[in-house]
């Protein structure tokens, strides 16, 4: 049974203490497209056998990643995470510990999240990086939030090929914020378009790379048109295995480079949690969100690690914090750091490169099937497809015939116009088995 503790006049107290007529009022902020008309269909009890067997079937009806070809990717990747980065997290004082309030305790916490620092500066090509925020999305948000406090101007541009979901996470929190967004058309390849939308008021323009579509971008003149208006440069990767082949964002003159970086250390997980990467130039991070953490030395001059810079409002007083953001994602921080401790540098590039070699054998291997059209000009290990029948319809197809296809981008942006568009990611873990499937399934499908 449910643990009600408050009865009806307790309730009815509390809502007449805030004004409120009912519990609904609570929720006014809610689309109604989001409410449900009345309580779920399920029964209003069972046994606790009744519902191992109803939530174990249910979950027996879901396809995991690693038990047929997988060609998903749009912002969430699967990669080979070696068996020792679970062994270690495992670990109870990595698995059960948290942030600490007096940090100074806790060294090896510190010392892990300074590690992670380095790595992320190093990936980045940033000048400083702080303790990771919780995933990519809230990260490139919170970037948005840094820019309109460092220029003290309004308005995101926000090019056509970020992620959608990146895209509703920066309008949500810059809609609370009072920061006006500029949101470019879908494009494939819109740089031009990002630069023609810069004018004076621009605070920042958003721009992803690998993007959505999975389009590789020298992001320079994008970058030095943005800072000769006066604006900064932000620059979002939600593939973090990327960083191995392709030019960094501070290469590429960014002044804020976020990141999602479940790619390395991380699984899928059925979503999460996941973990953001976040960086910038040195001269801004007393506005950037979140923990830095920094390498001292005490009293006897022994190495030790402090809380450098804390920004939150836990720490320090409300109205000086610049960001609400409540954690830092610890525990996937240290998958993160544990995997590139594996890896190394020359580990990343291969890695990366071997992606590539595999997306580039399920581009050709494609691009083979009659109706099939490459829409990506140049890509790391993700592109985007038109077919000749709506994207979602051949996904169900091929899923019933046991490929998992891809993600079909009107399921990340409904109403765009790209019904037919498939966003297809190939990784180290495709095999080439798992391509001829791929490419024989799909032109069945499409016959």
């Amino acid at each position: 049974m449910r643990y009600l503790p408050l009865t009806p006049e307790d309730r009815q107290q509390m809502l007449h203490a805030i004004g409120a007529s009912g519990i609904d009022d609570l929720f006014v902020d809610v689309p109604r497209s989001a409410v449900l008309p009345g309580p779920v269909d399920l029964p209003g009890f069972a046994g606790e056998l009744e519902v191992e067997r109803e939530l174990g079937a249910l979950a027996a009806r879901n396809v995991a990643a690693g038990t047929v070809p997988f060609f998903c990717g749009a912002g969430a990747y699967r990669h080979h995470v070696p068996a020792s980065v679970d062994h270690i997290i495992q670990r109870s004082e990595f698995l059960t510990s948290y942030t600490p309030y007096q940090p100074e305790i806790a060294q090896g916490t510190l010392q892990v999240l300074f590690e992670f620092q380095t790595q992320v500066a190093a990936l980045t090509g940033m000048e400083v990086a702080n303790a990771s925020l919780y995933d990519g999305s809230t990260a490139a948000a919170e970037a948005v939030m840094m820019a309109s406090r460092v220029t003290r101007r309004g308005k995101a541009v926000m090019s056509g090929g970020l992620h959608p979901q990146y895209a509703q996470s920066v309008e949500n929190l810059a809609h609370a914020s009072g920061v006006a967004t500029v949101r470019l058309d879908p494009a494939v390849d819109g740089e031009d378009a990002v630069i023609a939308a810069i004018d004076a008021d621009t605070a920042c323009v958003v721009v992803q790379t690998p993007n959505v579509f999975g389009t590789a971008t020298d992001v320079t003149r994008i970058s030095a048109a943005a800072q000769a208006a006066g604006a900064l440069m932000i620059v979002v990767t939600t593939e973090a295995v990327s960083f191995g082949m392709l030019k960094s964002p501070g290469e590429m003159g960014a002044d804020i480079a976020v990141a999602e970086g479940q790619s390395i250390g991380n699984a899928l997980n059925f979503g999460g949690p996941y973990v953001g990467l976040f960086a910038c130039r040195e001269k801004l991070v007393r506005q950037a969100p979140g923990r830095l953490c920094g390498e001292t030395v005490d009293a006897e001059g022994q190495r030790g690690f402090v809380l450098t810079l804390s920004t939150r409002e836990q720490h320090i007083r409300r109205d000086k914090a610049t960001s609400n953001i409540c954690t830092n994602s610890g525990l996937c921080a240290l998958a993160f750091t544990i995997h590139m401790s594996l890896l190394g540098e020359v580990g990343l590039r291969r890695l990366a490169a071997l992606n590539h070699q595999q997306a580039v054998k399920t581009k050709n291997a494609l691009a083979g099937v009659s109706g099939v059209e490459v829409l990506t000009p140049r890509f790391f290990n993700e592109f985007a497809v038109r077919l000749p029948k709506p994207a979602a319809d051949v996904v169900e197809a091929l899923a019933a015939r046991g490929v998992i296809a891809g993600v079909p981008y009107s399921r990340l942006n409904p109403g765009a116009g790209m019904d037919d568009v498939l966003l297809v990611c190939a990784t180290e873990t495709v095999t080439d088995g798992d391509i001829d499937a791929f490419r024989t399934q799909l032109a069945e499908v499409l016959a």
